[in-house]
């Protein structure tokens, strides 16, 4: 009989500490350098782990915690897990670029895909070293990485998700957790106040950002038209209460869905701190003039324990059409990968990220969200002009 994962609550304080958003450094192929507009062209992924392809080893989610748990698991050999089949040599240094991140599910908007975002990367990660940029998981910071790059390939579009870290997204997750298994108590008054108190100097970081980029771009040789920067925002891995398939007593949510937070809490994080995050990202990239691709509502209908979605189980495989398009928390005392990947998009929804990006590109000019057909796979993402 397929193991059936154990609930530990007081195992999720150390275990949910590792859970930051997270992405990788990549290795370079080595064209002959070329000026802007020549050479293969290049769309560029930086940022941190909700672009850089945390979670892409997961197909969905089961409790079964055996084997291929039911098909989910793309790390299963067959006789054992290797997560470098999903995310290559960054397994090992944790900045987790899936063979599906969102970059790598837009094969055609560019001749060459590049991702340099890693898990767990804030803004100063991005900057240049001689601007205050600092290195990460054993990889040089991001802007200077982005030279090597724009040297190299005649890069079109360059896509970035950063700020989450800077805001503590790990912290909030973790508080909001031990606040429903171990404290009894809400964790939303305490965490806005945390975020509201960062949220200037993370945008701040924000912004910094994309003008680091800029300035690589252009002492490479790009001029302002040669390339288009992409600011994103996030999506929401968790339903409102009302579309939440457990009930909020009991253990269901921490035993089976994998999605503990009260009603309260879920709310405030679905409908008050994602669309908080965007607007203020819409901020940036209005002042920056660059575009923003609004992430708020990706997942809906697709999250952890959404109504409208379910688990793998040994009789209903994973599917695009019926899971859940993010990670649920893996915790416990039967964990089956890494608990940084909790929360973040999952196989299917990278792949819908893909396709976003995809029909952005078409888009030269305006600001856009992007948004999730019920019942269908990637296929049927569309966008929505955004105000």
């Amino acid at each position: 009989m397929p193991k059936s994962r154990r609930t530990t609550p007081r195992a999720t304080l150390a275990l949910l500490a590792a859970a930051a958003l997270a992405l990788p450094a990549v290795a370079l192929a080595t064209p002959a350098a070329a000026a802007p507009g020549t050479g293969p062209t290049a769309t560029v992924a930086m940022g941190d782990s909700y672009i850089s392809g945390e979670a892409g080893r997961w197909k969905g989610n089961s409790d079964t915690t055996s084997g291929s748990r039911d098909g989910t698991d793309r790390a299963w050999t067959g006789s054992g897990y290797d997560p470098t089949r999903v995310y290559g040599a960054t397994s090992a240094s944790g900045c987790d670029r899936s063979d599906v991140a969102e970059v790598r599910s837009a094969p055609a908007v560019n001749q060459t895909q590049l991702n340099l975002a890693c898990s767990g990367a804030t803004s100063d990660n991005v900057f240049r070293a001689a601007n205050g940029g600092q290195p990460f998981k054993g990889e040089a910071p991001q802007a200077d990485q982005l030279a090597a790059v724009a040297s190299q390939y005649d890069v079109k579009l360059i896509t970035l998700s950063i700020g989450g870290n800077d805001l503590g997204f790990a912290d909030v997750i973790s508080t909001c957790v031990q606040d429903y298994e171990i404290w009894w108590s809400y964790c939303h008054d305490d965490q806005q106040a945390a975020v509201d108190a960062k949220m200037d100097a993370a945008m701040s970081g924000v912004g910094k950002s994309v003008d680091e980029i800029r300035a690589v771009m252009s002492a490479a040789g790009y001029g302002s038209g040669d390339y288009r920067i992409v600011l994103q925002s996030y999506p929401s891995p968790i339903p409102r209460s009302s579309e939440n398939r457990y009930p909020e007593s009991g253990w269901s949510r921490t035993n089976t869905g994998g999605c503990p937070f009260w009603n309260l809490d879920a709310d405030w994080a679905r409908d008050s701190l994602v669309p908080q995050i965007a607007d203020r990202l819409a901020g940036v990239a209005a002042a920056k003039g660059v575009q923003f691709l609004d992430l708020r509502d990706l997942l809906q209908g697709r999250e952890v324990c959404a109504k409208t979605a379910r688990l793998a189980t040994p009789t209903n495989a994973p599917s695009a059409t019926t899971s859940e398009w993010a990670r649920f928390l893996d915790y416990g005392s039967t964990v089956q990968g890494a608990t940084q990947e909790s929360f973040h998009p999952d196989y299917y929804a990278q792949q819908a990220l893909g396709r976003c990006l995809t029909l952005l590109n078409a888009k030269t000019s305006g600001n856009w969200s992007c948004h999730n057909t019920a019942g269908q796979d990637a296929a049927g993402m569309y966008l929505a002009a955004r105000p």
